[in-house]
């Protein structure tokens, strides 16, 4: 949400919280920039070990019926979004995220 100020505040967990060379991650925005692309019917992102950064952005996308996308093309994508540090290392596709009864994506099974 915007405050009145006009600041941008970002909701999400803190254990969710990617840091990738000392910079804060925050999942959400980055599915939300995900989101955007035509062919994405749903998207997680989590962080995973990086040898230099210590943990690296990794998307996990489902595409939408029909539809077909590259990992580069995600990543392309995702460039004209957001920030280069918060753009996804690496592009996985599963069939679907899964979810616990009240719909939150179980980011430790990813």
């Amino acid at each position: 949400f915007f405050d009145k100020d006009g600041y941008l505040f970002i909701h999400d967990r803190v254990k969710d919280m990617i840091v990738s060379g000392g910079e804060n991650i925050y999942p959400a925005e980055v599915e939300n920039a995900l989101f955007g692309h035509p062919a994405i019917a749903d998207a997680a992102v989590v962080g995973v070990p990086h040898e230099k950064w210590g943990e690296a952005v990794k998307a996990i996308v489902v595409l939408k019926p029909g539809e077909h996308a590259t990992p580069d093309e995600i990543i392309a994508f995702a460039k004209t979004r957001i920030a280069s540090y918060k753009v996804p290392k690496s592009v996985d596709f599963i069939d679907a995220l899964p979810r616990n009864p009240s719909g939150k994506i179980l980011r430790r099974e990813l």
